[in-house]
């Protein structure tokens, strides 16, 4: 059980207490305690720029192929921005940021298009790089990876830490605002997109393989 403790506001877990504290960094990942991944996506960009830059002459050159790029993209680039995506929970506003930086990114990649018409140079509209991006785009990426982390979460045993968090109801009252958007509100709407029920779907996932 979670409990408040007096004025510091520390979190009691068993015989453990833990410091709140309004941001601290866990493996490279930035966290608040605002119920926000805001500053935690600037970090990931932010990185993922640099990787960018780190393989920029590679992916500028017209010897590779698009599927090449494509797969560098990936592994060099996708890997370090989407690095703990399973626990994140979006709202439209950081998944559009975060498509707007995936079109970035592929633009820079295959460069301009002549148009055909016209015959100038012209940058390549969203539904090209979808088709020329024919994998998975960054948000439905975060969400395949967040249907299979909240799946690992739901099979752990209940003396697992992550299990307790994700199960625990605190105690403080929450104060008079608008409720933000959790984690699991996330994974429900994530289901009910691919057609699976949301009311039993903790004891669907006991199955790995099928889940």
């Amino acid at each position: 059980m979670y409990t408040n403790a007096g004025r510091s506001h520390n979190i009691k877990n068993d015989n453990s207490s833990f410091e709140l504290a309004k941001h601290f960094e866990y493996l490279t990942t930035a966290l608040i305690n605002q119920n926000s991944i805001q500053k935690e996506i600037n970090s990931r960009l932010k990185s993922g720029n640099a990787c960018y830059h780190s393989v920029q002459n590679i992916l500028a050159s017209s010897l590779l192929s698009r599927n090449i790029k494509i797969k560098i993209y990936r592994t060099v680039i996708l890997s370090v921005v989407l690095y703990g995506c399973g626990t994140w929970k979006l709202i439209l506003k950081e998944g559009r940021r975060l498509r707007v930086y995936e079109n970035r990114m592929l633009r820079r990649m295959f460069g301009p298009k002549r148009d055909e018409a016209t015959g100038e140079w012209r940058k390549l509209h969203n539904e090209e790089l979808n088709d020329l991006n024919s994998s998975l785009t960054i948000v439905r990426v975060i969400k395949s990876r967040r249907r299979k982390w909240a799946g690992h979460v739901a099979r752990m045993g209940e003396m697992r830490g992550v299990y307790k968090v994700w199960v625990a109801k605190p105690e403080e009252k929450r104060s008079l605002e608008r409720t933000r958007r959790r984690w699991e509100d996330n994974i429900k709407i994530d289901l009910q997109a691919v057609g699976c029920g949301v009311m039993y779907w903790i004891e669907r996932n006991q199955d790995r393989h099928r889940w």
